[in-house]
């Protein structure tokens, strides 16, 4: 199946009550756990690319490592996403080469010039039949190349959400209810405003909405990463149940990029420890791949719901 977008994938999923998961790529392991994954749970599934996962891969070889994935999995609908697309550019390249949407990450400027930049975006994406991902509200964290201070963070206005669709046409939203980026999500109690996700879907119901920083940093690939020279002490996401509860209550797409890395880095470091004289990568790539594989089932299966929705 070539690649679609994630308009009937959204649509489908609105109508059923389940998320799907938008999972961040950077090289082959990564791409194949999740395809192995989405298909043994017969999902939708949504592989995307930040801007400096673009610049680590290539374009090039991303697009054709996604093609032999769609070629390996014919009967999975997968959409190939820009995460976090930083401007017009950035954007326009990625709809040109052949991504299926993409997003405008316009949440660091001022209502009005997040609308001008999304706008921009939008009417160019859908002239070329991509669909685009907008953001309001502002995310603490640090992924990549965004990185946003707690202070700075705030919560998406349901109002303001709804003129901001309104106004640019954009075809999801991702909000702000309290996730973060990164693996240190949260100092105390994991909380998400689920009253504000109400209100918003009350607002705006046929625009699909998504949650950012929404990785659980899965407490077992911590452990096993600390257990073998890791320090990450501290390390703390959005609870499994938080998530699923969002996946019931009108989420359509979760971003889960975190519990991929923590999960590739666990089985290397885990080889390199108790397999000191391995330096083939394959010895230790294809543990990783695994459990990558692994983490995606038990999202799709498990918090997200999405197992037979192909």
């Amino acid at each position: 199946m070539p690649l679609v977008t994630t308009k009937e994938m959204f649509e489908k999923s609105m109508k059923e009550h389940y998320a799907i998961g938008a999972f961040n790529v950077n090289n082959m392991e990564i791409i194949q756990g999740i395809i192995d994954a989405a298909k043994e749970e017969n999902s939708p599934v949504i592989l995307q690319a930040s801007s400096s996962a673009i610049k680590y891969a290539r374009i090039n070889y991303l697009m054709k490592m996604v093609e032999a994935a769609c070629e390996e999995a014919p009967n999975i609908p997968v959409a190939l996403h820009l995460d976090h697309g930083p401007d017009f550019e950035t954007c326009k390249m990625c709809i040109d080469a052949g991504f299926t949407s993409v997003m405008i990450d316009g949440s660091k400027y001022d209502f009005e010039e997040n609308v001008q930049v999304t706008k921009k975006v939008v009417d160019y994406a859908h002239e070329h039949g991509v669909v685009v991902e907008a953001e309001l509200g502002k995310l603490a964290g640090i992924e990549d190349d965004v990185n946003v201070s707690s202070d700075d963070a705030m919560y998406t206005d349901p109002l303001q959400a709804k003129e901001f669709v309104e106004r640019t046409g954009c075809d999801s939203l991702a909000i702000a209810i309290g996730t973060s980026h990164g693996a240190y999500k949260f100092k105390g109690e994991a909380k998400l405003r689920f009253d504000i996700l109400a209100k918003i879907k009350e607002l705006i119901p046929n625009t699909p909405i998504v949650l950012h920083g929404a990785s659980t940093v899965i407490p077992e690939l911590v452990e096993m990463c600390n257990k073998y020279g890791a320090d990450i002490p501290g390390a703390k996401g959005v609870p499994d149940e938080m998530l699923h509860e969002a996946s019931l209550n009108g989420v359509s797409k979760i971003n889960v990029d975190t519990d991929l890395r923590l999960a590739l880095t666990a089985q290397i470091r885990k080889v390199f420890v108790e397999e000191p004289a391995t330096f083939d990568p394959r010895k230790y790539l294809t543990p990783a791949r695994q459990e990558v594989k692994n983490t995606v089932q038990h999202k799709i299966r498990d918090v997200f719901g999405s197992n037979n929705k192909a």
